[in-house]
């Protein structure tokens, strides 16, 4: 019998990633090709199709072998369904992505958000293989997130399971209003948008910081500022990692994961970051919830979206 494998799509505003996995997660083969967002929807679609079809076309196997097609998409969606409510940065809107690639590709098709397929990539075959349960954080212009229970994915009752970012932990005197109009979201204080407004906040203000040399702060300015002893910039760092520590704690005692997995941008800062984060669980974690719990840094990094969307089809 020929080997079975497994598609992956992750559709980003400005690329399209392609891949290719076999049972095991490995990933054999990629593509990628241009997304061309400002040609519209129709456009959108048919580039999703032709570069499922290429990769599978210029690789050794045929479609005879394929058992399906994963896609990942940021936006939101009906999962069940495989349909785009909307898509802001594609600009789609109202498409039933599941059923118009079926019926161009004649395979099976599953559709999900991008943060829950790079969890689910992850959790597959990155660092949290061989792992059922575990919570991973994407830490980049926001904080993504993805919970993996007994292996298959957590997606609650209108798909908005797993959105770490807006889980409301900071306290009200301190709280600011986040881009989803809620007031002391996660995202505000630990995504690299938050270090970044944290930052020009304390240049603003006249602290006495390295940062208020650097003409464009980015949050690894922030990061390597504390590194090198800047006592403002650590005192950001370190907020960002108490609420991530603090939002762990919530989430062990209600999922109780073997694993907390952290990705992104912002997670290359490495154990500086992490060994702060867990600092906090240890203290705010009931014993009987942190016993084992391990914090640990994503390993497959762009390839996590292509990876755990064809393991959308295998976990099934």
């Amino acid at each position: 019998m020929s080997e079975k494998i497994y598609v992956g799509v992750d559709v980003g505003g400005t690329a399209i990633k392609v891949g290719i996995c076999n049972q095991e997660g490995e990933l054999l083969q990629t593509y990628e090709g241009p997304t061309e967002t400002a040609k519209g929807t129709d456009v959108i679609l048919q580039n999703i199709a032709q570069y499922a079809k290429n990769i599978v076309e210029e690789s050794s196997y045929n479609w005879e072998q394929v058992e399906g097609v994963g896609v990942g998409i940021a936006g939101f969606l009906d999962i069940p369904r495989g349909y785009v409510k909307f898509a802001p940065n594609l600009k789609i809107r109202d498409v039933n992505l599941k059923d118009y690639l079926e019926d161009t590709l004649q395979v099976k098709v599953l559709v999900n958000n991008d943060a829950n397929v790079a969890a689910l990539g992850e959790a597959w075959a990155g660092a949290g293989k061989g792992i059922d349960n575990c919570v991973c954080y994407t830490l980049g212009t926001g904080v993504g997130g993805g919970i993996i229970i007994g292996g298959k994915i957590v997606e609650g009752f209108a798909g908005m399971a797993g959105e770490l970012g807006h889980i409301a932990i900071v306290p009200d005197l301190e709280a600011i209003q986040c881009g989803c109009g809620k007031m002391g979201c996660l995202e505000t204080v630990s995504s690299a948008t938050g270090i970044i407004r944290m930052a020009k906040d304390a240049v603003e203000r006249g602290d006495r910081t390295t940062l208020s040399l650097v003409e464009n702060i980015m949050a690894k300015d922030v990061i390597d500022a504390a590194k090198a002893g800047d006592e403002v910039a650590a005192r950001i760092v370190n907020r960002a990692a108490y609420y991530l520590g603090r939002s762990m704690a919530v989430l062990a005692v209600v999922l109780n994961p073997e694993c907390f997995i952290i990705g992104g941008g912002v997670s290359k800062a490495g154990d500086f970051l992490f060994d702060q984060i867990r600092e906090v669980f240890e203290k705010y974690t009931q014993n009987e919830a942190k016993d084992g719990v391990k914090i640990v840094a994503a390993t497959l990094g762009n390839n996590a979206g292509v990876v755990g969307a064809a393991g959308l089809i295998l976990r099934a």
